[in-house]
């Protein structure tokens, strides 16, 4: 897997922990280098990491970007997700960026949305995961991350970051687009 993301990694090693698969990260290759998010779409950001690990190190390998699309800001943060209050990757920040952009607004409906772009000898296919939700007025919750503590899922009265790691997974836009990955993979 194109990251060195360590909770990224943990839910696909756990999503896929019943496969015939062994989720390998990028640390585990030797490699510590930022790879390029440049691309304007998530589609573009999965697929050019996952390009880039193939021709630098001559592996098979999937890549993921993950985005929350708030409907009523006219899908921000999307693929600026992770820096949306900055460079720093910094989730307290984007939180409190999201909060404070949504401050007065009715609509709160939110989607988070994975995208996985896989390359196996020398094909490429992409797959993606959606989840629908709303945007809760302050954090709950210590699981998860990024975004987890103010995302609740449709039909559910918790956030992610409220739910057991299973329980996420089952629902998720990750696992989603992880049980498609883990489908195509078999």
């Amino acid at each position: 897997m194109a990251t060195n993301n360590v909770h990224k990694l943990q839910e696909a090693r756990e999503i896929l922990a019943d496969s015939e698969w062994e989720v390998v990260s990028l640390s585990d290759l030797g490699c510590h280098e930022d790879i390029p998010e440049t691309g304007a779409t998530l589609e573009d950001n999965a697929l050019q990491k996952a390009q880039w690990v193939a021709q630098k190190y001559g592996v098979d390998c999937f890549a993921d970007d993950t985005g929350l699309e708030v409907y009523s800001l006219g899908g921000e943060p999307g693929v600026r997700s992770a820096r949306y209050a900055g460079e720093g990757h910094d989730s307290q920040a984007n939180m409190k960026k999201l909060l404070e952009r949504l401050e007065g607004q009715v609509d709160r409906r939110a989607r988070f949305r994975t995208v996985i772009a896989l390359i196996r000898n020398g094909q490429v296919q992409q797959m993606d995961g959606v989840v629908e939700g709303t945007i809760r007025l302050e954090p709950s919750g210590v699981g998860g991350f990024g975004y987890d503590p103010v995302f609740q899922p449709e039909n559910k009265e918790v956030t992610f970051a409220q739910m057991s790691a299973e329980e996420k997974n089952s629902i998720s836009h990750r696992g989603r687009a992880m049980a498609k990955l883990k489908a195509i993979l078999k």
